[in-house]
């Protein structure tokens, strides 16, 4: 689809596109390109906020993003990070019965494709990343869990995630990692950072 520009005060435009695939080739071009006077960009699940500065305006944004050439792929520098998991998540038999795969080819379907982080949400350091197996697109539980640990790696709507910190939770939980996904003393304090490709890799427990 053709974007959409919805206005955010004096200094941001919100920028509406298709999908998370649109969104993360758009960031990806801003990025490594960014138009004179914007400050920050911004990916969520289907829009991109992008905040500017003088001498910048709303005009000139719109038309970078309407002349922004397409995305060949993952940028320079973004990143590569591997997630070692020990599979052994409360919802892991569940999730095989919603997908009809065993347990074992649910494992192996999330370590078989990798994943790239779309944008972070619900809470600092939380990860969506897009792009897994297609079969392991399973819904949220119908009851969130009122604690879910830090380090629970986690399925949901075509979604991957790894919880930075011990929260509620709605998710599918398939396994944990021992990985520090949130460190508010590291530079930058998350370690899955939007155009960064992932891969989980199975781990033995201990």
């Amino acid at each position: 689809m053709s974007p959409r520009f919805r206005r955010c005060g004096d200094r941001a435009v919100l920028v509406e596109l298709g999908g998370a695939a649109e969104v993360l080739a758009l960031y990806d071009t801003l990025s490594t390109d960014p138009p004179p006077g914007v400050t920050e960009i911004l990916p969520a699940a289907r829009t991109l906020l992008v905040r500017f500065e003088p001498p910048a305006h709303r005009g000139t944004v719109e038309a970078a993003v309407l002349s922004a050439p397409p995305s060949r792929g993952r940028r320079a520098g973004a990143g590569e990070v591997t997630v070692p998991v020990v599979y052994d998540g409360a919802d892991l038999a569940d999730v095989a019965a919603l997908t009809g795969l065993s347990e074992r080819e649910v494992v192996t379907a999330h370590t078989g494709t990798p994943w790239t982080v779309a944008f972070s949400g619900f809470a600092p350091g939380f990860a969506y990343l897009v792009g897994g197996h297609p079969r392991l697109r399973v819904p949220r539980r119908t009851e969130s869990r009122v604690r879910v640990p830090a380090g629970a790696v986690a399925l949901a709507a075509g979604f991957s995630a790894v919880y930075p910190r011990e929260s509620p939770g709605g998710w599918r939980l398939i396994g944990r990692t021992e990985l520090t996904v949130w460190d508010v003393h590291a530079d930058p304090p998350a370690l899955l950072r939007p155009g960064m490709r992932v891969r989980f890799a199975e781990a033995r427990d201990g």
